[in-house]
């Protein structure tokens, strides 16, 4: 499978097209169709001959087909608080998987601005906005939002934003359920000529070719040919009310692939999403480019809001930054795309990117973390459990194994000439000049955009209860995110003269400052680290819990320091759930295991309410091999009172 990179020559230029002369036509209706976790790669449009994909790949062949579409988000409920709001993870301060931090009173779901002009707004039917006060927002937002939910509850003549998000691509039919419910959710239903057959695919470099990594990648396939079925039904349903020719349609996925390497990580394979709008006639106009064109023009979730309110005909809130690329208000291109991936469920991580659409450059700033995560919910698939396997058995090349060994500071990945992302171009003097423009643009946005995740969520937790996280970054003394930038960015790197900073702003007065010094001596080796293990030592009696947790987590990996380890247990049992989970990261990725089992079991019992604690408890107790049947035993009988 290929997929292609459109020259500029083969597209059609913005600068030839004349957007003076928008139809007087009535307000269009605008439908978003979302899928989950898509990438490019498994389309036909986009260069896929083995997908089954007819529905989707007519819209791109009528409409317009973009090659440069990012979600902001590799995972979905921060993905959607963007989606939602049109603000980004990182300054709206939603970017962790799983959390329910405050946002300004001004900042609503945008259908309300719709709703408010007269649309009628629906969504069919997921929400899952990760943000606080969800509830709220939702009845704020739509007129309607269930499974029932749809543009046929409007008033005659009136017109509708309609959303519709199909679940059948979620990684839940790709690799999480197990392969019977597969087959009965997925395989049962699709006809003759629907089923892409295992030996069918082309199986990604970084994947072993094997009959049972074949059997697994192939659903991805099959639950792409499901989703696209269900399209063509709703596209039919259009169709027969009438209202295909006034509708303008957005066709997109909520972020990358859900495989191992995809989904929840800060790489091309999670960020690009496949994004078509398609117009009838009567809209044409609205799109600089014409129809049935491809674009390579660069976009983001950020410019979803924007454009669609001003296709609308609505004012856009002074709060709105992203750009408006469709109709007779469309803004200047942007050269350079930011992008973001933190925690996934109850896996810690901190990346930020940029793009000029065929370059990525991701800064990893939990290096020591690798590629394929544990996390709970993917962690027993049948895909990574034969990853896992075929690695403990020595069967993987190098290209297969490094998802499983901890990453470098720095991606640089052509997208064009290799989509699979597997040639990291950083040391490639070649690409100096655009690896010292996107790392420059990366470092710069850190400051620019006032990144309230340069904070751990230990202390976001702490604000939210008296602030809303978004404004409070926008307060320099409380917030000194230059000063903050600058430590966090050594963050990741591995040296001994890197290691030696890092050990000096262990004495910063600023405790955020210690913790990026701390987070980022954790990537350092044990050599490197030998010298300093006094410094390391008065640091687990630092005021600062996560600065004292980071110290004691490095001091226990490399050196197996018993009081280290006592103060990883102390941790442990603090009942703070944000420190907590902060111990059990760095416990999953950490030598020397076995006398934290028992109290880790014990905690997934005291725990369970909070679903990132008690998933983090259960891929540790995994890992050190406690079967599933050996698990649930072991959680019959709680010991805390």
């Amino acid at each position: 499978m290929r997929v292609p990179r459109f020259p500029a020559k083969w597209l059609c230029l913005i600068g030839c097209v004349h957007l003076s002369s928008v139809p007087a036509a009535p307000r269009p209706n605008i439908l978003w169709i979302t899928i989950e976790d898509t990438s490019p790669h498994f389309i036909g449009a986009y260069g896929n001959s083995q997908a089954h994909t007819p529905n989707i790949d007519r819209l791109a062949r009528e409409g317009v087909q973009f090659t440069s579409a990012f979600s902001t988000g590799t995972v979905c409920a921060p993905s959607r608080s963007t989606l939602i709001t049109g603000v980004r993870t990182y300054q709206l301060g939603t970017g962790h998987h799983r959390s329910t931090y405050r946002i300004p009173s001004k900042i609503r779901g945008f259908p309300y601005y719709l709703r408010n002009a007269g649309y009628y707004t629906s969504n069919n039917a997921k929400t899952d906005y990760n943000l606080a006060n969800e509830a709220a927002l939702v009845r704020d937002a739509w007129n309607a939002s269930s499974k029932n939910a749809g543009w046929w509850g409007r008033q005659p003549g009136q017109p509708f934003f309609a959303v519709f998000n199909y679940l059948e691509s979620h990684q839940l039919m790709t690799m999480v359920e197990p392969y019977d419910q597969y087959v009965n959710h997925v395989v049962a239903q699709l006809g003759s000529g629907e089923v892409v057959d295992d030996q069918a695919v082309e199986m990604p470099p970084f994947y072993r070719d094997s009959a049972e990594m074949r059997r697994s990648f192939a659903r991805i396939y099959n639950a792409l040919s499901l989703t696209d079925k269900r399209i063509g039904e709703l596209l039919d349903r259009l169709r027969a009310d009438n209202l295909l020719d006034s509708t303008i349609i957005f066709f997109f996925g909520d972020h990358g692939e859900g495989m191992p390497r995809g989904k929840t990580n800060g790489v091309g394979l999670g960020y690009r999403v496949p994004f078509v709008v398609w117009f009838p006639p009567a809209y044409e106009a609205l799109s600089p480019w014409g129809k049935a064109v491809v674009t390579n023009e660069l976009i983001t979730f950020e410019d979803l809001v924007p454009t669609v309110l001003s296709l609308a005909g609505v004012m856009r809130p002074s709060h709105l930054k992203g750009r408006v690329f469709l109709g007779p208000d469309r803004t200047a291109a942007k050269d350079v795309i930011f992008l973001s991936s933190d925690r996934a469920d109850n896996s810690m991580d901190q990346v930020r990117s940029a793009s000029d659409g065929r370059y990525l450059y991701s800064r990893n700033f939990m290096s020591f973390i690798p590629e394929l995560r544990r996390i709970e919910y993917t962690d027993e698939s049948e895909i990574v459990q034969w990853i896992r396997s075929d690695y403990a058995q020595g069967l993987l090349d190098p290209v297969q194994s490094a998802p499983l060994r901890s990453r470098p500071a720095e991606f640089l990945f052509d997208l064009w000439s290799d989509p699979w992302e597997v040639k990291n171009l950083v040391g490639n003097s070649t690409y100096s000049p655009v690896l010292s423009k996107l790392r420059n643009a990366v470092v710069n946005n850190l400051t620019a955009s006032r990144d309230i995740l340069l904070l751990p969520e230990y202390e976001l937790g702490l604000i939210n209860r008296f602030a809303v996280p978004h404004n409070y970054r926008q307060d320099n003394a409380k917030f000194p995110v230059s000063t903050i930038a600058a430590a966090a960015n050594l963050s990741g790197k591995r040296s001994r003269s890197v290691t030696q900073r890092q050990i000096d702003l262990l004495k910063s007065g600023n405790k955020i400052v210690r913790y990026w010094a701390a987070m980022g001596l954790r990537a350092q080796s044990r050599g490197d680290l030998l010298p300093f293990r006094s410094q390391l030592s008065a640091a687990q009696s630092d005021s600062y819990p996560p600065v004292a947790i980071l110290a004691a987590a490095i001091d226990y990996h490399h050196f197996g320091t018993a009081s280290a380890r006592d103060v990883l247990i102390g941790f442990l049992l603090n009942g703070n759930a944000d420190l907590v989970l902060l111990t059990l990261n760095l416990l999953m990725y950490s030598a020397r295991p076995e006398p934290f089992i028992g109290t880790v079991q014990d905690l997934t019992i005291h725990w369970a309410d909070v679903y990132a604690v008690r998933a983090a408890c259960q891929v540790f107790l995994r890992k050190v091999g406690m079967t599933s049947d050996a698990l649930e035993a072991a959680l019959t009988v709680s010991p805390w009172p």
